[in-house]
């Protein structure tokens, strides 16, 4: 069974139930719009995985049904913060029963029985189980920035799918950048027209999205990073500005000087404008103003901001922009919505109801916690870092500092937001560095906080990814045609065996490894592009090879380990000749060569262990001096089995491997 997230409590019970084309579902209690809404959804997604024609399963009457579904009330209007979305699930083999308080519960069990239901020799057919489940935090949510790199709607929607499916709650849309402006502003038009590049989502279409995620138990926070950030404002606006200009939309990534200026009256006044624009736009409670990455030194240059500092008594930047969120502060709670931003934001002179979100790590969370603020964790949970489902899987946001916290101050701490920052994804890729490892993010911040088996998450994770395929995300199917275009042709197996080996180097080391410097008019078509963040083959051999070094392994993991070697060693005579005619691989041969290489010791590593000896002491010291080349990374990527044959390496001579030089 590979629930994910885990719930909160389940009972695993004798038999199954069978979905086959009579299957239906029947509302008994509270029936409105969302709720059947939620239930055809449900349907609609039960037909694509099991491959049932829309005219078999259905909602029919409740004593007839084979799942009854019963929920108490209606949720909110306007779906809010820590609404009720506990549910209770029974499956027997005779039927199943659905209960909770609000429609928004009902979905998430909803969620919960398609991933219950498998190919059996029976047919398709779901455990007999007892679960009692509700989340951990209130607050589950996924960031995607549209501002760096625009991301049509179709997209968006395909990854709504994926939250709803893995039982995230909010949207967070951050929907102004240096390099784009994405909402239309009929108020100040220019903002779009003049800062966006063409690249903007329409009011009706943020409305349809908005409707689309509320049919899927979403919020959808808006974010408008200010003051700085905001280049493409500047462009159709440059009087909010805090230098003379003129502006053009940024097409480098970084942080730069322009900011508004926050000395001036004019500023707040087309931002209670725009601001309340927004708030009619947005129905969330919630506005996020960003707030992040001042560096001031517009604000050093401008001798009027000067001169407003020493006489309002402002001693520093920090001061001034604190100054700024006050009054920002007041525009948002002025149209009715509370004020989400970034660390920066915190000040002790802000009203408490605001919400921080923290990229900084749970020592900031904890602060901002302790000084009477509700704070969101996302430091640990930024995708774009590449990091491997591991290593967001052990980030928690009670721990560090927020594991000293009281009851009550624990209460402030709403949950955590998973980042997709846009620098280098395409609507192409972004899915592959959604999913699926956002789904064990999902699980920490559902999930009991005593959910930390590795093992079994990774497990689960592989079926959850595969189970993803059927509700939109391309992560999967994107793989392969990449693959086709970097090689100009239809055979891409002997690619594919190099790809599935190597990851993106991680956190911000692709800026800082960069041979010409990436715009957001860069194409993103290269390996780098279509790897993984992290390679599954690589993950698999390491535990083949942990089971080889711990005297565990019977014949069919030595086999496996030696023919994985053997397809690695020989590859790079097979690439070359797909390597000699596109160009998108001449940067990957050093690599290609290293694989070869790599594998090649990891044979001799197992002959050595094999026949019982030791391997010769030389012999081991000119494979460390090999797999330490090896590892360092070579078109901004990393080779990720070459740990894995160190430890063959280190296993075979009784030698450990030298530090890294």
């Amino acid at each position: 069974m590979s629930l994910m997230p885990i719930p909160a409590s389940m009972q695993v019970k004798t038999g199954q139930l069978v979905v086959d084309p009579s299957f239906s579902v029947g509302i008994n209690g509270h029936a409105d719009v969302r709720l059947q809404r939620a239930v055809e959804l449900f349907l609609d997604s039960l037909r694509r995985q099991t491959g049932m024609t829309p005219l078999d399963l259905k909602l029919t009457d409740a004593a007839q049904a084979k799942l009854v579904v019963h929920a108490e009330h209606a949720s909110k209007a306007v779906q809010e913060l820590g609404e009720d979305e506990s549910y209770s699930l029974e499956v027997s083999p005779a039927g199943a029963k659905l209960d909770a308080a609000t429609p928004l519960g009902i979905m998430r069990g909803l969620q919960t029985f398609l991933q219950l239901v498998h190919t059996t020799s029976e047919g398709f057919a779901a455990p007999a189980i007892a679960i009692q489940d509700k989340p951990r935090f209130p607050w589950r949510g996924l960031m995607i920035d549209v501002g760096r790199h625009f991301m049509p709607l179709d997209v968006l929607k395909r990854n709504l799918d994926g939250m709803a499916a893995v039982k995230l709650n909010v949207f967070h849309w951050h929907l102004s950048e240096n390099q784009g402006f994405r909402v239309e502003s009929k108020k100040f038009p220019k903002l779009q027209q003049m800062g966006s590049d063409g690249l903007y989502y329409t009011q009706d279409e943020v409305r349809e999205l908005i409707a689309y995620a509320r049919d899927r138990g979403i919020r959808v926070v808006p974010e408008f990073d200010m003051p700085g950030h905001t280049t493409a404002w500047f462009v159709g606006y440059p009087e909010l500005a805090s230098g003379p200009g003129p502006y053009q939309i940024e097409r480098k990534w970084g942080i730069f000087d322009p900011a508004m200026d926050p000395t001036q009256e004019r500023t707040y006044k087309f931002l209670d404008a725009f601001v309340g624009e927004m708030a009619q736009l947005f129905p969330d409670q919630y506005f996020h103003i960003g707030g992040d990455e001042v560096n001031g030194k517009q604000w050093d240059a401008n001798p009027n901001i000067q001169a407003f500092m020493r006489s309002h008594g402002l001693k520093s930047n920090q001061d001034l922009q604190a100054y700024f969120n006050t009054r920002v502060q007041t525009i948002v709670s002025k149209h009715g919505k509370t004020m989400v931003g970034w660390d920066e934001i915190l000040r002790p002179d802000l009203p408490k109801d605001i919400v921080v979100q923290s990229w900084r790590g749970q020592d900031s969370l904890a602060a901002a916690t302790k000084q009477g603020y509700r704070g969101l964790l996302s430091f640990g949970y930024y995708l774009d870092l590449n990091w491997r489902a591991s290593q967001h899987y052990a980030v928690d946001p009670i721990s560090g500092e927020a594991a000293n916290l009281s009851p009550e101050e624990n209460q402030r701490i709403l949950g955590g937001e998973a980042c997709m920052w846009s620098e280098y994804v395409s609507p192409e890729n972004i899915d592959s560095r959604i999913w699926p490892r956002t789904a064990a993010i999902a699980e920490r911040l559902w999930s009991p906080q005593q959910t930390t088996d590795v093992n079994s998450m990774y497990q689960r994770l592989a079926q959850i990814s595969r189970w993803l395929d059927w509700l939109g995300p391309t992560h999967n199917s994107s793989y392969a045609p990449m693959l086709r275009r970097i090689a100009g042709s239809n055979d891409i197996s002997d690619l594919r065996t190099f790809v599935d080996v190597v990851e993106p180097v991680k956190d911000y080391n692709r800026e800082e490894l960069a041979v010409v410097e990436a715009t957001s008019l860069s194409p993103l078509n290269r390996v780098i592009d279509a790897a993984r963040p992290e390679s599954a083959t690589a993950r698999h051999f390491a535990d083949l090879v942990n089971a080889l070094i711990a005297g565990r392994a019977d014949t069919d993991t030595k086999q496996e380990a030696r023919a994985l070697l053997t397809l690695w060693r020989d590859n790079q005579t097979r690439l070359k000749p797909l390597e000699t005619e596109s160009f998108l691989l001449k940067e990957i041969v050093p690599l290609s060569q290293d694989l070869s290489q790599v594998a090649a010791t990891g044979l001799q590593a197992l002959d050595y262990m094999n026949r019982g000896g030791r391997a010769p002491e030389a012999w081991a010291t000119q494979q460390f001096a090999l797999l330490e080349e090896a590892q360092k990374p070579k078109a901004q990527l990393l080779l990720t089995v070459a740990p894995s044959v160190q430890k063959l390496v280190e296993a075979s001579s009784g030698k450990k491997a030298p530090p890294p030089k």
